[in-house]
């Protein structure tokens, strides 16, 4: 820093002296005498610059010359490299300068110009893990990517440059979709360097994709150890590639490694549904139902899941739905005001056939946070307490455009996936589903009765003994009814009837209009009685239900 200013200030001062002695002989117009060896020579304002410039050039050429000679007498000396190095330190300046001017090239998105000042760096350097380097990177910006394969392939013959190769090739392969032959580039990059940020998350996500989850989990422990991970994501992931390898040890039929597995990744992390899941499920495989229910309460209490209500029934599947009512009041009181567990107990008791209970376990959710599941169980409790048809009507209709409610949504690309898995299927992401409401409402034109029909546990085999069945039948006539007019024109043959409408025509319920039938209300009834008018159109008939009257007689009661 010292020697910088001084070198400034003796600059300066020189400029600065020889400007006063130019302005001094030209307002004097006095000339400047030297005496040489007993000669005299005078020089005027002109002759004096020139002169100036001249000793200049001359110091410049000494200055030139006592270096060559200074390399002369080093390369004397044994330094058989020094007479080189003095001709090439030209080309040094000019090499350094082509690879600066290439960088900024590259920087800028210029392909073309940051390709040719790396051929001449290349050139004028000797120095090719520095100018091929420059090479790659300009070949990508220009698209060439033959010419980046190829110098990338060179940079793999020098053990200062063997990683750079091994992640441009790396690189170039998962553009391409090569995951197979990524994958092994990424495990040699991450042998060369295992504290790279970037090397470690590709080949976590490539090991994820292949499936390969003792690798992941290695590769994840690496990350927890040099600090680049925190704790408690580091349990979660792990939680998550555990859960998966038990998955896959379980299909291949070893059920005793695949429960410790679960059991290991629920423990590591409770609010994992699908490990709670499945260690649930390993204890009732083993008839030890008490931890089955102590792992799904636990789960229950940190996130409410409808998988973790439909796993706790097949603890006991045969049991009554009064029975299921009262066994399930262990779960939901683990999380008594969350909107799930009103709901779980809304079904129970819709399943118990206690109406009046379910309306008051649903509350205001319906116009609160109205969802598909919402409103088709205020449907089933309007048709169990024999509520009027249009009433029933208006919430399927509600239930059509309303917003399906918590989904498996990844949290990166907003995919929605029907269940958990531990990669998007859209963006690859690795462990970013959450149970969440999407941000934006799907189409809920193409559901169908089945999907608006809730899960309820415990319902009795007999399709029509509950207001549930009835309500999802009623689903699909709305759609009906809601369809587009073109729909009727089509020239498709006719579905076939379901089965359950095949097995109703031989029996009817003995009720009133509006009430739900049992068990011992169904008499048995001639099919051959059912007339129908072949006149009337077809898409205008109104299936006849046992328990609403047709729309023509209760047009006819209302006038």
């Amino acid at each position: 820093m010292v020697a910088s200013i001084i070198k400034v200030c003796l600059f300066f001062v020189i400029v600065l002296a020889l400007t006063l002695g130019a302005v001094h002989l030209s307002e004097t117009g006095d000339a400047v005498r030297i005496v040489f060896s007993g000669t005299e020579y005078t020089l005027g304002p002109v002759q004096v610059f020139i002169a100036l410039v001249a000793l200049f050039a001359l110091a410049w050429v000494f200055f030139k010359l006592l270096a060559l000679l200074i390399a002369f007498l080093r390369f004397l000396a044994g330094d058989q490299t020094a007479i080189d190095r003095y001709f090439a330190r030209s080309r040094e300046r000019k090499g350094y300068e082509a690879l600066a001017e290439g960088m900024l090239a590259v920087a800028s998105g210029e392909g073309k110009l940051a390709q040719d000042k790396a051929a001449r760096a290349s050139k004028l350097l000797h120095k090719p893990h520095l100018t091929d380097l420059l090479a790659a990177q300009a070949a990508e910006v220009a698209g060439d990517t033959d010419k980046a394969s190829e110098v990338y392939r060179r940079l793999l013959g020098d053990d200062r440059t063997r990683f750079v190769g091994v992640r441009g090739l790396m690189r170039q392969k998962l553009a391409d979709g090569d995951t197979e032959t990524a994958l092994q580039l990424a495990q040699k990059a991450y042998a060369l360097k295992p504290k790279h940020a970037e090397v470690q998350d590709t080949l976590l996500q490539l090991q994820a994709q292949n499936h390969d989850w003792k690798g992941a989990r290695k590769v994840l422990k690496d990350k927890r150890r040099q600090g680049q991970l925190p704790q408690d994501v580091h349990i979660r992931r792990d939680a998550v590639l555990a859960l998966q390898e038990a998955s896959e040890v379980l299909a291949r039929g070893n059920s005793i490694s695949a429960r410790e597995a679960a059991i290991s990744a629920n423990r590591a992390s409770p609010d994992l549904i699908p490990a709670a899941v499945l260690a649930a499920r390993s204890y009732i495989a083993q008839k030890d139902m008490r931890n089955a229910a102590r792992v799904l309460q636990k789960t229950w209490s940190v996130r409410p899941h409808p998988s973790i209500a439909a796993t706790y029934a097949e603890i006991a599947p045969e049991e009554t739905p009064a029975a299921r009512l009262k066994r399930f009041d262990h779960l939901m009181r683990q999380n008594p005001n969350h909107e799930e567990t009103r709901l779980l107990r809304t079904e129970l008791n819709l399943a118990a056939e206690n109406f009046p209970e379910a309306r008051r376990a649903i509350g205001d959710l319906a116009e609160t946070h109205p969802t598909v599941r919402t409103l088709s169980l205020m449907a089933a409790i309007e048709r169990g307490e024999g509520g009027d048809d249009a009433v029933v009507r208006g919430f399927l209709a509600r239930a059509m455009t309303a917003s399906r409610g918590e989904q498996w949504v990844c949290d990166k690309c907003h995919n929605v996936m029907s269940e958990w898995a531990p990669i998007c299927d859209s963006c690859g992401s690795f462990d970013t589903l959450t149970w969440r409401e999407p941000d934006q409402k799907r189409e809920a034109a193409s559901a169908t009765g089945a999907e608006m029909l809730p899960l309820i546990v415990g319902l009795p085999s007999r399709p029509t003994n509950g207001a549930a069945t009835e309500i999802a039948e009623e689903a699909d006539e709305v759609i009906i009814d809601q369809a587009p007019p073109t729909q009727h024109k089509t020239t498709a043959a006719p579905k076939p009837a379901p089965a359950k409408a095949a097995s109703k025509s031989d029996e009817r319920a003995d009720v009133a209009p509006g009430m739900v039938p049992r068990e011992t209300d169904w008499v048995p009834v001639d099919p051959s009685a059912t007339v129908t008018d072949p006149e009337e159109p077809p898409h205008d008939t109104v299936p006849v239900r046992p328990d609403v009257e047709p729309p023509a007689q209760s047009n006819a009661k209302k006038a």
